[in-house]
């Protein structure tokens, strides 16, 4: 099976090598201050200027900075497929949003990917009104390892449903950090460790990649702390944390080999 190869630029922002694409993930290379309502701790690991071509950008969401700030909105005309929201799609020129287990195929130079919009809520049922559109998204393509992206979702119900639908994930990553903010009742708005690991429960095979787990300060288990909530539970042998300007490759679900 082929291996996907993960580079983590920083917070949600990481590139994957999976079937002759460059795909990245909430783009955000901004650097430290006050974005909006909220204070970036550490700027992005390495700039656009390193990946080169971006064959595909998977946006989570646009309506936060720290998921799409200026840096990354200016470098969504260059790439060549930006899937989010339908709502993002609205807002932002050239982006195609997608409705929840609705799929579009983008053709790489080993194999056709499909991309699937997946279920997610960026926050309890309770301020449900309140909480931005966010997508998931399950990419697939054959010979590869099915990937999960989790998007900002808070809540593991709503990661069952993907888990129903596509129970064959290999490779999942998961927005961590138990992102919270005082106008939203300090609601937990990203998964922390626990629900990380309820997770990684879903698909018991399948190797989980917190992403999103720090560089900002509203989140409220930022790495260390994330290691430590897990350090007697077993998913972690699962669990590939990546430093920031590291990557490493995935080969399957069992398996990482040293970081590249």
């Amino acid at each position: 099976m082929s291996a996907v190869e993960i580079s983590l630029v920083g917070g949600p922002t990481a590139v994957l090598g999976y079937a002759g694409l460059t795909i990245l993930t909430d783009p955000t290379f901004d650097p430290p201050g006050v974005h909006g309502n909220l204070t970036k701790l550490e700027g992005p690991a390495f700039g656009p200027e390193h990946i080169g071509h971006v064959h595909l950008v998977l946006l989570s969401h646009d309506e936060h900075p720290d998921n799409l700030d200026d840096a990354g909105r200016a470098l969504l005309g260059a790439a060549g497929h930006v899937l989010s929201t339908p709502g993002a799609s609205s807002r932002i020129p050239g982006v195609v949003g997608l409705k929840p287990w609705h799929s579009v195929t983008i053709y790489g130079d080993h194999a056709p990917v499909a991309v699937t919009a997946v279920p997610a809520q960026h926050g309890p049922d309770a301020i449900r009104e309140r909480l931005a559109e966010v997508t998931g998204f399950v990419v697939r393509a054959a010979g590869w390892p099915t990937l999960y992206l989790s998007g900002d979702n808070s809540e593991v119900e709503v990661a069952a449903r993907v888990a129903h639908r596509f129970p064959d994930v290999e490779i999942a990553l998961v927005c961590a950090g138990a992102a919270r903010v005082p106008r939203l009742d300090n609601a937990l708005l990203t998964a922390d460790a626990a629900r990380t690991a309820a997770i990684a429960d879903l698909w018991p095979g399948a190797t989980v990649v917190p992403i999103h787990v720090d560089d900002w300060a509203h989140f409220s288990e930022p790495r260390a702390a994330f290691r430590r909530a897990l350090a007697d539970d077993p998913v972690r042998e699962r669990i590939v944390l990546i430093e920031r300007g590291a990557a490493v490759r995935l080969p399957r679900a069992s398996g990482v080999s040293a970081p590249a």
